[in-house]
Order: C-alpha cells, then structure tokens, then sequence
C-alpha cells in the first residue's frame, strides 16, 4: 500500500486533515494510521471543548465525521465507567490516550467450545499519547477506566446504534449512552 507523504501532526486540526487524506482511499495503511495518529502529540486546549463527561457513564463526542470513512471522536471515562465486551462490526479501530490511563482487555470470540464463557488473551494499560489498534479478526475486546471496577463477562451478543454524547462540541439531545481518542477522568 502506498504511504500519504505528510509530515507529523502538529496540531489536531492537521491530524483531522491528514486522516482524511488517509482515507480517501478504500485501501488503509493500518501501520500508517497508527504512525500519524502516534505523532500527534495530545495538547489539550486544542480538544477540550469535545471533552464533555456525564457522571453515570463514559461519553462519546463525535469531532469530526471525516469523510463518510471514519469518525474521529474523543470518549470521556469516569471513575470505574467502561464499554462492555464488544466488537468493531468489520472497522478498524484505532485509540490514542490524549491523556490519563485506560485499561484495554481482548478476548477470542466465543464458539461452541467455551459455550459463552469469555476467554481472555491480554490487557493492556494506555497511557498518555499511547496508541492501540483492533479489528474484528483480532477479537473483541472492553476499555475501561480501572479504578473501582470489577464487573462480570458474558457471552451474550447484543447489536447496538453508536450514539453521541456531543457533537462538535455541542450536547446533544435525547441521547442514550450506552470509538477515538481518550479521556479518563482523574480523581483528585
């Protein structure tokens, strides 16, 4: 596959730019994206303003819907709020730490063998400004800020409609919460 010629992100709105010309094409350099998206360094005045947290849940604040390929969008973690074991729905999914700590736990998909027992094959702490990447051959996998949590995993497969917390900034109405730079919440 052929590499974009660009030079680092110096600002979010040049890693906006330059993940839309990365995904101009049907073909995504995985290597690539997860370089550029690595090179940006996390500055938060720039994102701040899609950083909206709800007490009760993590959030999804969509930033830019790039080109009908990706959505950017900033999660805001809680104290002890997480995503439920869950796939990409055949996407990639890159995450990048803007800052703070998340942890990211994989499990193999079940089969009839572990008959919905979920099986784990790693986790993994991010930090700020460190990338991770997934994809359906990959597994599923659940992020959460660890502090306080211990929840069950269950097998069970549920279909659910991304929705937004915010977008562009603005809380949107009506919304439901229930993929992507990350924001856990620090308790002081």
């Amino acid at each position: 596959m052929e590499q974009t010629d660009v030079m680092k992100p110096e600002t979010l709105d040049d890693l906006i730019h330059v993940l839309h010309k990365i995904f101009e094409s049907d073909n995504i350099n995985v290597e690539e994206v997860q370089a550029i998206m690595e090179a940006y360094e996390s500055n938060p005045q720039e994102w701040m303003r899609f950083a909206k947290f709800d007490q009760f849940r993590y959030t999804r604040n969509l930033v830019d819907e790039g080109n009908g390929k990706f959505n950017l969008i900033i999660l805001c973690w809680g104290e002890g709020h997480g995503s439920s074991i869950h796939d990409h729905t055949n996407s990639h999914c890159f995450m990048k730490m803007l800052q703070g700590k998340l942890k990211e736990t994989r499990f193999e998909w079940p089969n009839d063998k572990t008959r919905g027992d979920m099986v784990q094959t790693s986790e993994k702490i991010l930090e700020d400004n460190m990338c991770a990447y997934i994809n359906d051959s990959m597994g599923l996998h659940r992020v959460e800020n660890p502090s306080h949590t211990e929840g069950s995993r269950t097998g069970h497969k549920n279909t659910v409609k991304m929705t937004f917390w915010s977008k562009f900034g603005e809380r949107t109405p009506f919304v439901r919460n229930i993929i992507y730079l990350f924001i856990p919440k620090r308790v002081l």
